[in-house]
């Protein structure tokens, strides 16, 4: 299995549960190159991912972060944030 066969080419945005449970669930979420996953919040810390491609992770503090392939960060809870794709890009959603 690989996680960029989970997503339909045609969206520009695609979240897929991948894994649930009573404690926590992952997303994976691919988003199309110069689309972008519109602003949100999350009640709860997350951790956010880099599978592949690249993307610019912002919130509403200030925050501006470039993740490439293997890199991470830890999402507040109740900050708006969005993030954009410079390529296609694959990320995991711990929560």
């Amino acid at each position: 299995m690989n996680i960029k066969d989970l997503h339909p080419e045609a969206k520009s945005v695609s979240v897929l549960p991948l894994f649930k449970c009573s404690d926590g669930n992952v997303a994976a979420i691919q988003i199309a190159t110069n689309e972008q996953l519109k602003e949100h919040i999350t009640k709860i810390p997350a951790l956010l991912v880099c599978i592949s491609g690249e993307v610019i992770f912002e919130n509403e503090q200030g925050l501006k972060i470039v993740l490439t392939a293997g890199d991470y960060l830890t999402i507040e809870p109740y900050i708006k944030h969005w993030i954009n794709a410079t390529t296609t890009s694959n990320l995991i959603l711990v929560k």
